[in-house]
């Protein structure tokens, strides 16, 4: 990592991929950003990040640039490249749902990206927000930042918190694949599934944040009702509903000596208990009788 020097990308307008991209470069390589046209040396020099400028994609020689791919090549942008570089491309497709619509929109533009999504254009235009604006102006309107710089330190962040977040996640699938069980109960007399993270010692920070995206990934969306995970203010649990499933109301639990929390939503309830038993107990319960 150390033998990088410097980062350069082209000057003049900025767009977000290369802003992203130069961000999580910058995470592992805190060096300068040049923003300016690349030299012949710049190309051939491995000490040099050259990012979305130059015509080459040489990642021997750290080169993303990608305008020169044919142009029914599938839409790839200089973060793609970056992120296929240091191999963390195939978990961000899985974990950022941003990350497709960013390489739409800079390798076909807001109309094609608003066809592939099936909106109108018009919707594009409400999700921008005053911080991408803010930092890609003042991208745009510099042609070096150097460390100590206010956006140098802010894109470094960025990059970090990006690079943490992937790599976080990772752990944290792979932690809930090995220890997750799932539960099959009677709720209101039919059955029901649940998805039960036992607390481990130690247990991972956040241990449940991932459970989402784990139960997209092993396709049981469909059919899960509810998560029983580790507290995090206690040593108890949390009992939630998933994607707020109306075959459980956590708020009939309110006066039960076991919970400590219920929210009046009934969507989540608290409990002290650490008793498997007594957990499926509340969630039998929590149920609600449908038709």
């Amino acid at each position: 990592m150390s033998s990088v020097t410097s980062i350069l990308t082209h000057p003049g307008s900025s767009h977000k991929d290369e802003l992203l991209a130069c961000s999580l470069l910058l995470a592992l390589y805190p060096v300068p950003i040049q923003r300016r046209e690349p030299t012949p040396n710049d190309l051939e020099d491995p000490h040099c990040c050259v990012v979305d400028v130059g015509h080459q994609h040489d990642p021997e020689f750290r080169n993303f640039d990608h305008h020169q791919f044919p142009k029914e090549h599938p839409p790839t942008c200089s973060l793609s490249l970056v992120l296929q570089h240091i191999n963390l491309y195939e978990d961000a497709l899985q974990f950022c749902d941003w990350l497709k619509s960013a390489e739409w929109f800079d390798c076909r533009g807001p109309l094609s990206t608003a066809n592939w999504l099936e909106i109108s254009p018009n919707v594009l235009s409400k999700l921008v927000s005053p911080i991408d604006i803010t930092l890609l102006k003042r991208f745009s309107a510099v042609s070096r930042l150097d460390p100590g710089q206010p956006l140098w330190e802010v894109m470094k962040m960025v990059g970090e918190d990006l690079l943490d977040y992937l790599r976080g996640l990772r752990r944290r699938l792979d932690f809930i694949g090995k220890h997750a069980v799932i539960w099959t109960l009677d709720l209101a007399g039919k059955p029901a599934k649940f998805l039960f993270l036992p607390r481990i010692d130690p247990l991972p920070e956040d241990s449940s944040m991932g459970v989402d995206r784990y139960v997209e990934m092993n396709g049981l969306a469909a059919e899960l009702v509810g998560t029983i995970t580790p507290d995090r203010r206690s040593a108890g649990y949390g009992l939630s509903r998933y994607r707020d499933n109306a075959r459980l109301d956590f708020s009939q639990l309110e006066a039960h000596p076991a919970v400590h929390f219920t929210h009046a939503r009934g969507f989540i309830a608290k409990t002290s208990s650490t008793d498997i038993q007594q957990l499926k107990e509340l969630l039998s319960l929590a149920a609600v009788k449908t038709d």
